[in-house]
């Protein structure tokens, strides 16, 4: 029995990490087997609270004992891109450094800011992205520079948004602009592009800031990455289009997400669509792997969260749905209070949704409507949270919280 019991020690010791935006799967559920508190506020469930220097709504990454951001600091006329990482249990800083500094930084829109992407953490490295303006792999023991990457040129508009993602190897970044329209695979150890395969269409309007997803077809690693009037799949190491999905829509955000032999994405900001399609295929696949289409209360920044058969997701002015994720009918549609930019969080049953400015809600994941708690914090709100094994890292747009239940 003695090799057993080791066994499950070692899985019992094995550490829980938020490696990434939305979790280790890039799908939105909380880690671990402990229960998260279901209320807080600024002095309750409060573990610690650190202010963070700048603005930045890059979601806080988890991995051991350290938490790491990034932000973006104005020092006069200078914009400082920095990444950090804070003490897990006290929330102290650790290190802090400098990526980039800026003398004319681009424009950005209202509701975003300088350093929207989030970290990735994987092997004692943490992979730092702030859209056109640069790439970086830092050590995540004491924040040495090992590479930086400013090789994906590109014309932002309105800022940068969407977050890499690592994947065998290889980061994969989507560059929608102004004036191109690419995707790019990064070798993640020497920072030298690999790749960088131009979209195949160019949509009436260009840009979009989506996460990409990855996912194994047929044995064959596929990107999933939504775009300007299209949706195409590409082969991970080659950058080489699959097939696609042609749709009019611009200003893409939310990530995809992926189950049932099925893709989840939304195609539009302005008039936006929900759209599921059977994976895989070759060339354009729009006539015969559309399986549904929902245009009411589909969300325009919000990424899809998906638990067992049913979908779960929220609109940017608060229009909460749960529908069945094989043929879209709806369960509930309900009104939350608020805008929305945040994704929604499952944790043990329960789906986490937080507004802009601050108030989280908390509703039963099941197919009949019911609020659980609303808890409210100041300032505003829209980086997703990340949720480990019964902790809540929140950001704002002053501090990062850490909440636990104190009893």
């Amino acid at each position: 029995m003695l090799p057993q019991l080791l066994l499950l020690a070692a899985l019992i010791s094995e550490p829980i990490d938020w490696p990434q935006f939305r979790g280790p799967n890039s799908d939105g559920h909380a880690v671990g087997t402990a229960a998260c508190p279901m209320e807080w506020s600024e002095t309750k469930n409060v573990l610690w609270k650190t202010d963070i220097a700048g603005l930045g709504w890059s979601s806080p990454v988890v991995v051991g004992n350290q938490v790491f951001l990034t932000t973006a600091v104005r020092e006069e006329n200078r914009l400082s891109l920095r990444a950090l990482a804070l003490d897990a249990n006290n929330g102290k800083q650790l290190w802090e450094t400098t990526i980039r500094t800026l003398e004319n930084a681009p424009g950005i829109h209202s509701k975003n800011s300088h350093a929207s992407p989030t970290p990735i953490v994987r092997d004692g490295l943490v992979y730092v992205h702030f859209g056109a303006q640069g790439l970086a792999c830092l050590a995540a023991e004491d924040g040495q520079i090992r590479w930086s990457c400013t090789e994906l040129s590109y014309a932002p508009v309105h800022g940068n948004g969407g977050s890499p993602i690592l994947s065998e190897g290889m980061l994969v970044i989507v560059c929608d602009g102004g004036n191109e329209q690419f995707v790019a695979g990064v070798d993640g150890k020497s920072g030298k592009v690999a790749w960088k395969t131009p979209r195949a269409m160019r949509g009436k309007q260009t840009h979009s800031f989506v996460t990409p997803t990855v996912v194994t077809i047929e044995g064959q690693k596929q990107v999933l990455a939504p775009g300007p009037d299209h949706f195409a799949a590409y082969e991970l190491h080659s950058g080489k289009e699959l097939w696609r999905v042609v749709a009019p829509g611009w200003s893409v955000v939310p990530q995809p997400a992926v189950g049932h032999g099925m893709v989840f994405y939304n195609h539009d900001y302005d008039f936006p669509e929900l759209m599921a399609v059977k994976l895989g295929g070759h060339g354009d696949v729009t006539e015969t792997n559309v399986a549904w289409r929902m245009k009411r209360g589909a969300p325009s920044t919000p990424s899809p969260v998906l638990v067992g058969d049913e979908l779960y997701f929220v609109s940017d002015d608060g229009i909460a749905s749960c529908v069945d994720a094989r043929t879209g009918q709806r369960h509930w549609q309900e009104r939350l209070s608020g805008n929305f930019s945040a994704s929604p969080i499952y944790a043990h049953g329960r789906i986490l949704f937080i507004n802009e400015t601050g108030t989280a809600t908390w509703v039963e994941a099941k197919k009949t409507f019911a609020t659980i708690q609303t808890n409210e914090l100041p300032g505003r709100t829209f980086a997703t949270p990340a949720i480990i094994d019964g902790r809540i890292y929140l950001r704002t747009e002053r501090s990062l919280y850490k909440f636990g239940n104190s009893n």
